[in-house]
């Protein structure tokens, strides 16, 4: 019985979660972990003064997502999906704990011209359902923000070009790789690659 690690990448605005959601409708019985997450939650619990303290949780939702990684790999999780900005800081952590635990790994990275992204990223982090603690230097449970716009750690166009640059978004993949461009969402298909991802899970149950 094979076991399947799928590593969601891309630069932020790319539509990751859009697609987890597609997954899920065909692979219902995936295992799904973000980083993201992690940090809402203890964002939530713990929460921040100042971007010295955002920084330290930063090291500790590390430390939660890969402890609970290691937790289903170690369990024999079939098949799970993580999604995030993944970039060469993640890699030797993730391709050891498939090694460990014998996953095979599928990168599906997408890609986009950088000034779509940057249109979808500016929308999308003063969004009222985006959370609160991703924009701000300060949170904590409850806190809210009337006027998004005046967050205080709203990326710029030149830091987000530049951190894609740096971190390499665009280049990541641990094992197989699949990618989209999806500069114009509606040119994308992901059906086909879903129903051929299914196929294969259940080929080798």
């Amino acid at each position: 019985m094979k076991k399947y690690l799928i590593l969601l990448a891309g630069s932020p605005a790319t539509g990751k979660t859009y697609l987890i959601n597609e997954i899920k409708k065909v692979i219902p019985e995936l295992f799904v972990l973000t980083p993201d997450e992690g940090k809402e939650i203890l964002a939530d619990s713990v929460g921040f003064d100042n971007a010295a303290e955002k920084a330290e949780l930063e090291k500790r939702v590390w430390k939660f997502y890969y402890g609970v990684l290691d937790l289903y790999m170690e369990a024999g999780k079939r098949v799970i999906l993580s999604e995030y900005p993944f970039s060469a800081k993640q890699a030797d952590k993730l391709q050891g704990l498939a090694e460990k635990y014998d996953y095979q790994v599928i990168t599906v990275r997408l890609v986009a011209d950088f000034d779509v992204l940057w249109q979808r990223r500016k929308v999308r982090d003063v969004e009222n359902d985006r959370h609160l603690s991703h924009i701000m230097t300060h949170y904590h449970f409850g806190d809210q923000l009337a006027d998004r716009t005046q967050a205080d750690a709203i990326i710029t166009e030149e830091e987000f070009r530049q951190v894609i640059q740096d971190r390499g978004y665009n280049q990541f993949q641990l094992g197989e790789l699949v990618e989209f461009d999806v500069s114009d969402f509606s040119k994308v298909d992901y059906q086909p690659f879903i129903q051929r991802l299914k196929e294969r899970i259940e080929d080798n149950w």
